[in-house]
């Protein structure tokens, strides 16, 4: 593809992302499916323009409102084509010069866009700190008050790409083994610095083709979601519950605990996540998983097994504050219900998958979210509902610096996604 070629795939996606709601990433994984003739290069490309261009939604924004423009996926890429010094107004103007699969020209307003920015440095000092920081206008206020004097630190630390971690499956290999291979085959890897069986991989190479992936050596997870199932402490020959299982990554990370001994049930609202799971707990040699689609939090099956299991995680639907590293797009569309439909929903969903925690079994709750209303204040509520459950602190299980009385992963302090887990024990005299 030529470079003018790539800024139109730029601009074709981000349009496609701007007005469809579905997740970024699936969307920009279909438009490549669709295009095979698309090569890899031109995929990595694309790929860095368009996920840094929506990392700076904000504050392009921010510039194209102030030259008068409308915001679309034509100004917003024109914009950080130039703030990020790909481009200059000359050389902009030979870009989108309207030949075969090149960006048509440059309207009037364009060009005074272009003009308006060109030389300029992204942040300026009249910029609001809310645009400066790329939060979305519903989240500032609350995270504003839940991170207190670290917003802008962590702010600061979501506007860049998260990094690429894979947890080891125990059940094949070693993390030194592991490590050793992809070293000797030249990946640019070392050990991750908060769990035993994490990998941390530089330069994002295409490691889903490596034969260890797909022989189910190692799945790629975040380093702050292999912590949350580390703390959820399951043992072999015990009974388990996933209860939001969606795609499987916690699952799979029990079951490897597990040593493939006991049982865990995959649950989730959504049948067609759990289908495609089933494939990643067959690659990862997982035979103690069976998988079951609920009809809501309430389904029948839970009425069928009170008090049946030793553990019941539930990593509830959240707004996903802690992600966007991850999922940029997040920070300025909407995908889902907001927080006021979700924290009623993680309420009945608690009040529904605790009665599966069988006396002296453990109920672990956590979200990817920094938000309290979804987190400590959530597992306050419940304690304070249901007398029969206490607290066991994080750092009674786990030696990490976000272990206390929860689990608490930010992105500046730990480098991982934003993560909260509470491990909450039904006492055994419980009915």
């Amino acid at each position: 593809m030529t470079p003018s070629a790539r800024i139109q795939a730029v601009i074709d996606l981000l349009g496609e992302i701007i007005s469809t709601p579905r997740p970024a990433d699936t969307l920009t994984s279909a438009y490549f499916r669709a295009r095979r003739f698309i090569g890899s290069k031109d995929r990595a490309a694309i790929n860095n323009r368009l996920f840094r261009t929506m990392r700076e939604y904000h504050r392009l924004g921010w510039w194209i409102t102030r030259a008068d423009c409308e915001v679309n996926a034509r100004t917003l890429t024109i914009a950080a084509l130039l703030f990020d010094r790909e481009h200059s107004f000359s050389s902009l103007a030979n870009a989108f010069s309207g030949e075969q699969y090149c960006p048509p020209p440059l309207s009037k307003q364009e060009l005074k866009l272009a003009n308006s920015v060109e030389g300029k440095d992204l942040i300026h000092p009249d910029m609001p700190m809310r645009e400066r920081m790329e939060c979305p206008e519903w989240a500032f206020e609350p995270l504003q008050q839940a991170l207190d004097g670290k917003f802008e630190t962590e702010m600061d630390a979501m506007m860049h790409p998260a990094p690429l971690d894979l947890r080891v499956n125990a059940l094949k290999a070693g993390r030194d083994e592991v490590l050793k291979e992809l070293k000797q085959d030249g990946f640019d890897a070392q050990k991750g610095k908060l769990s035993p069986l994490s990998i941390r991989v530089f330069n994002r190479p295409p490691i889903s083709q490596h034969h260890l992936f797909k022989d189910g050596y190692f799945e790629i997870q975040d380093e702050g979601s292999q912590l949350v199932a580390l703390v959820a402490n399951a043992q072999p020959g015990e009974q388990v519950v996933d209860f939001c299982a969606g795609a499987g990554g916690k699952t799979l990370a029990l079951g490897a605990a597990m040593n493939n001994k006991g049982r865990i049930v995959a649950m989730d609202v959504l049948g067609g996540r759990l289908m495609r799971a089933k494939e990643r707990f067959r690659r990862a040699g997982l035979h103690n998983i069976e998988t079951r689609e609920l009809t809501s939090e309430r389904d029948k099956f839970v009425k069928r097994h009170v008090g049946h299991f030793d553990l019941v995680l539930v990593d509830a639907p959240c707004t996903g504050t802690g992600t966007w590293r991850r999922d940029p797009d997040k920070r300025w569309r909407q995908l889902g219900p907001g927080l006021s439909t979700l924290v009623p929903l993680q309420k009945d969903i608690l009040e529904s998958a605790y009665r599966m925690v069988k006396p002296g079994g453990r109920l672990v709750y956590a979200t990817c979210s920094l938000l309290p209303e979804e987190n400590e204040t959530q597992v306050e509520n419940f304690l304070q509902a249901h007398k029969d459950f206490t607290v066991k602190p994080a750092n009674e299980i786990i030696n990490v610096s976000g272990a206390g009385k929860y689990l608490q992963l930010t992105p500046a302090r730990h480098d991982t996604d934003g993560f909260f887990a509470a491990v909450l024990v039904r006492q055994k005299g419980a009915a």
